[in-house]
């Protein structure tokens, strides 16, 4: 795992072998963007210790959304931590292990792409999932934290607008993997495209994508061509 500072003293990347999670500090309290695969906890653990930090202050997991690349770790990290673990209504069953992980709709391009996925990613244990959020909830973080409603790659991926701070955690719902481009293995293509211009109208000064590097520069803009060029 790579440990990559994204703003100094405040905003951290844990990049994976596929995937990764973002760790926000505030003055008090530690708050995880998704947590990797399971049997991450241990990294992440060793991650935030070397920030100088104490795994104790974090405080909470907020789930992007089901899948077990950004689910994995999240009850490991909670029971050990007593961080409250927050996903979105619509996803929460599956992430406790009540409903099975939603099938997306493939192009063709996708197919491979996603066996592959499958056989790399191993899968979430169900995780208990203590607040269920709902479009435009705070979220008690980062000067303002709040939730955006971003369906499309899952009925509850959600993205996290942190205004005062100009990021947005994106999820799976725009890449980085390449060019900027819309998420892959979407339940439901329409809804991603409607979601991705919805993000990018929130102007960033830094996205912070589920797959690619956080893009820093002249973000805004970069979004805002991406989905302009996204076709329907």
């Amino acid at each position: 795992m790579d440990l990559v500072e994204v703003l100094p003293n405040r905003l951290h990347m844990l990049r994976f072998p596929v995937g990764q999670a973002y760790l926000w500090q505030d003055a008090e309290a530690l708050t995880l963007i998704d947590s990797g695969n399971a049997g991450s906890a241990t990294e992440i653990e060793g991650a935030i210790r070397s920030l100088g930090l104490d795994p104790g202050r974090l405080e909470r997991i907020v789930l992007t959304h089901c899948h077990g690349d950004h689910t994995g770790a999240a009850g490991e990290l909670a029971a050990r931590w007593g961080a409250r673990v927050l996903a979105h209504r619509l996803d929460a069953p599956v992430i406790r292990g009540e409903r099975p992980v939603p099938e997306p709709v493939l192009l063709d391009w996708e197919v491979p792409l996603y066996e592959h996925a499958l056989a790399v990613v191993p899968a979430a244990p169900p995780t208990p999932v203590d607040g269920e959020l709902e479009d435009g909830d705070a979220l008690g973080f980062g000067d303002g934290a709040y939730v955006v409603h971003a369906p499309g790659h899952t009925d509850g991926s959600i993205g996290i607008h942190l205004p005062r701070h100009g990021v947005l955690f994106t999820g799976d719902c725009v890449a980085a993997v390449g060019p900027l481009m819309l998420g892959v293995f979407n339940v439901h293509r329409g809804r991603a495209i409607e979601t991705f211009h919805r993000l990018a109208a929130l102007a960033p000064s830094i996205a912070c994508f589920g797959h690619g590097d956080p893009l820093t520069v002249d973000t805004a803009a970069a979004l805002a061509k991406a989905a302009g060029e996204t076709p329907a």
